[in-house]
């Protein structure tokens, strides 16, 4: 699909690889609707790329019809649905002394980034098969974002793991089912990038978390993250796929 003057829908845009992506599509000619639970932040992106920044939680059917009926107003019905919110969290399953993890942690995770992936992509493109096709047939993208992590969990990710592996098994059911609106569903799943969160890290833990990459070595950058999401709008056959980005990492259990 040809990026320029498609709306879009980026969660997670007010930082790190959803802001990147926001000012990519942007570059690229589309109208960008970025959402976050960070309405300041969103905003503050959507001032910089000429779209429209909203206030959302992404595991709220109210708060993301609200979103899109913004985002609607402001560019028409969005085509493309770059699903980029997450969160994290690293606790072991027995603390050390002797107590498991609060399961309200464990489905905290989970309800974000796998559910709240699931209703924002529901509830959009629920607006997306009611489209004309374009080319070939085609209405809409989708583009999750899962995580190496669902293939190298390591110790004490056993829920954002879990979350970003369901998003994983997610993908080719989504595309299976949505081939017959003629829309499209693909998964990019990063390794170790320099997002804000990273970057307050010390130096000496960014330099071993690099030496740990093959090649490049060096953290990935938020604007090959955004790069790829372009580039798989823009090429019809990526369908159902799944995409490591990581530089031939595959992490350690720690």
């Amino acid at each position: 699909m040809n990026i320029h003057g498609q709306a879009a829908i980026v969660t997670g845009g007010a930082s790190g690889l959803g802001a990147q992506t926001a000012r990519e599509l942007a570059r690229r000619g589309a109208k960008v609707a970025v959402l976050d639970r960070n309405g300041e932040g969103a905003k503050a992106v959507a001032a910089e790329i000429g779209g429209v920044g909203v206030a959302c939680d992404i595991t709220s059917t109210e708060s993301v019809l609200a979103a899109l009926e913004i985002a609607r107003a402001a560019h028409g019905p969005a085509r493309l649905v770059m699903n980029i919110a997450g969160i994290g969290t690293a606790k072991r399953l027995i603390a050390k002394d002797g107590t498991p993890i609060p399961l309200e942690d464990f489905k905290r995770v989970v309800e974000v980034n796998l559910v709240g992936t699931f209703n924002v992509t529901r509830l959009a493109v629920a607006e997306i098969v009611k489209l004309d096709p374009l080319t070939d047939g085609e209405r809409g993208v989708v583009v999750n974002t899962a995580s190496v992590a669902a293939f190298d969990g390591q110790v004490g990710q056993e829920a954002y793991a879990a979350s970003k592996g369901g998003i994983v098994a997610l993908t080719l059911p989504l595309a299976r089912d949505l081939a017959q609106f003629g829309v499209r569903v693909c998964t990019i799943a990063p390794g170790l990038f320099l997002t804000p969160l990273v970057a307050e890290l010390p130096q000496t833990v960014q330099d071993t978390l690099a030496a740990s990459i093959p090649f490049p070595k060096r953290l990935g950058k938020p604007e090959e993250f955004a790069a790829l999401a372009a580039a798989i709008v823009e090429n019809m056959s990526l369908n159902g796929e799944v995409i490591r980005l990581d530089g031939a990492l595959r992490m350690a259990p720690r």
